[in-house]
């Protein structure tokens, strides 16, 4: 077969029997394939996934040579694989924050659940994969972002009365612990704390982010009600230990979300079970399984279990998150929840893809 037929257009119509296996659904109806390049005989495909580290990306990477080399005429074939992170914010959000992609909420319905250790690992995590991400500590009245992710930078006020927010190991902080005496209580009540939620968003300098990651105060009080009213979420993530009464109540989250019109992404069972250092046995303290079944019952995305471990907690007081070792049995466990939570931004923003650049992986 001569050279020329080798045209891109006979090459996507083989490319469009490569399917994404987590989606079900080919590369070409996804959107994978950025572009095609034929000389001498060899392609070059290059591909740009939705999300940062997609399980997928190696068996379709596989499958795309061998489709292509059964072609005649085609006597190699390259696979360049690139991602981008997507953004449906539109209107507001682009006016207050134009250079935020995403913004992830973390909830609970109560406090001492994990959330601000589970907020602190998973924008550890999404940045350990090449995204850039944001923190904001929205927790007014016990603000632990801070002392959970370490580092003793302090923020700047310009002579604009914009706000620069410390980055500790690439991961841009805001909290109102850096703001408050040592030990002082915030005593506030609503249009104070929505004031304080809109200069977080509006006046701090966030760059290019691909991911705000909002750390929010347990239960549906004020805090949560200013954010959703002051700019669209792209999505909640709730945090549960699977006692029975946790899941009660993080069912009203779960309920209150759904009332300010901001989607689910998903459900975490945190505490889930300890295992023994010493004698290698399992204990349920709080229970197991429980936010896993929920999810079912509820219809949301199950996003994955962190067992309860002194490690983790250790990590957490030194200011260092245990998902910093991304080869570690505890920072796997965030950093598989990490892409689950990215999978299911990409899902939700397909409808109105972003054109921003993409990122080597």
């Amino acid at each position: 077969m001569e050279q020329t037929t080798l045209t891109k257009d006979r090459l996507l119509q083989a490319l469009d029997t490569v399917l994404d296996p987590e989606f079900s659904k080919t590369i070409t109806d996804l959107g994978y394939v950025h572009d095609l390049d034929v000389k001498d005989n060899g392609v070059k495909v290059h591909l740009v996934f939705s999300y940062p580290g997609s399980p997928s990306k190696k068996i379709v990477e596989t499958e795309i040579e061998e489709t292509l080399l059964k072609l005649p005429g085609v006597n190699s074939v390259t696979v360049k694989s690139t991602w981008k992170v997507s953004s449906k914010s539109v209107g507001q959000a682009r006016q207050l924050i134009p250079r935020v992609k995403n913004i992830l909420a973390v909830a609970s319905g109560k406090g001492g659940v994990g959330k601000s250790t589970v907020s602190a690992n998973l924008a550890t995590s999404l940045h350990s994969l090449g995204a850039t991400v944001g923190l904001m500590d929205a927790d007014v009245y016990g603000p632990s972002i801070p002392k959970l992710m370490g580092g003793n930078a302090t923020p700047k006020v310009t002579s604009e009365n914009r706000i620069i927010p410390p980055e500790i190991r690439g991961i841009k902080l805001i909290s109102m612990g850096y703001f408050l005496p040592k030990d002082d209580a915030v005593i506030w009540r609503g249009p104070m704390l929505h004031k304080m939620i809109k200069d977080f968003l509006g006046l701090v300098e966030w760059e290019e982010l691909d991911y705000l990651i909002v750390d929010l105060p347990p239960g549906t009080g004020d805090v949560q009600l200013s954010l959703c009213q002051t700019i669209p979420l792209t999505g909640s993530v709730v945090v549960s230990t699977p006692q029975d009464l946790a899941l009660e109540v993080a069912s009203k989250a779960i309920a209150m979300f759904k009332k300010l019109n901001t989607p689910v992404l998903g459900i975490i069972e945190n505490m889930s079970g300890f295992h023994c250092s010493h004698c290698g046995e399992r204990d349920d303290i709080f229970g197991h399984g429980g936010a896993r079944q929920a999810s079912l019952n509820l219809n949301y995305p199950f996003l994955g279990e962190i067992p309860l471990s002194s490690v983790i907690r250790k990590r957490s007081d030194s200011g260092e998150p245990i998902a910093l070792e991304t080869d570690s049995k505890y920072g796997q466990y965030f950093h598989e929840i990490a892409i689950h939570i990215a999978r299911e931004v990409a899902i939700i923003n397909r409808e109105t893809p972003s054109s921003e650049l993409s990122i080597e992986i």
